[in-house]
């Protein structure tokens, strides 16, 4: 069964879940506490990128200081202001995600880690808050590179390590809902499935020629089916 090992790597926010925008206001808060400043953010700028990314391009549009520093000095503040933002908002999981996830989870010929635009700890505390966690034993994240497309292989390798397996971009799907997750995979040469959950059409993102685009996961067929192969 080992040989026949694939790999799923899972975007967060639009694929397992809507935080109900809690880290856009998470983000809004600690821009005014840090800085002073009133931010305003268009959900679809946001979609796909990593944290460090529009973390330092809000900085440098206000006229601030975009260095690792402050960028740093943001996400502190960021991290303080999320755990308080997650309940107060109208966040939920995505449709079939949960039976999915579970599904997936019992199977020894899979391994299931994330790769996502979100901070570590963000990322955990989004989670956690929806009990998906668990789930995930490794990932990538927006610590290890501002670029989603420098992801990839931070995410195989940890894969690797847990489970004392070579895992191969050949064996690879990388799940995510917007252009910039299909990007990601195409450059490590992994498969790419696409799911219009999140603020991408279905149209939208067949124009990126990913491996595969769902609706999203009430049914899970033919997501299976794909990965069966």
């Amino acid at each position: 069964m080992e040989s026949l090992m694939k790999l799923l790597l899972w975007d967060i926010d639009g694929t397992l879940i809507c935080s109900g925008r809690a880290g856009e206001h998470a983000l809004i808060r600690a821009m005014k506490l840090e800085f002073g400043v009133d931010l305003t953010i268009d959900p679809r700028d946001l979609a796909g990128r990593t944290d460090t990314y529009f973390f330092g391009r809000s900085l440098k549009r206000h006229g601030l200081s975009d260095d690792l520093e402050a960028i740093h000095s943001l996400i502190d503040v960021y991290l303080t202001h999320l755990p308080e933002e997650l309940p107060k908002r109208p966040g939920k999981t995505l449709g079939g995600i949960l039976p999915l996830l579970e599904q997936l989870a019992d199977r020894e010929d899979i391994a299931q880690g994330l790769l996502t635009g979100n901070i570590e700890k963000g990322a955990q505390l989004k989670l956690q808050h929806f009990d998906f966690w668990k789930f995930f034993p490794f990932g990538a994240f927006a610590n290890d590179s501002h670029l989603r497309n420098e992801l990839g292989p931070h995410a195989i390798r940890r894969a690797s390590d847990f489970h004392q397996f070579e895992f191969t971009p050949a064996h690879t799907f990388i799940i995510g809902d917007t252009p910039y997750d299909i990007e990601c995979g195409k450059v490590i040469g992994a498969n790419t499935i696409a799911v219009a959950t999140g603020a991408y059409s279905i149209e939208e993102l067949e124009s990126h020629h990913p491996t595969a685009v769902f609706p999203d996961f009430n049914d899970p067929t033919s997501f299976l089916n794909l990965i069966n192969n």
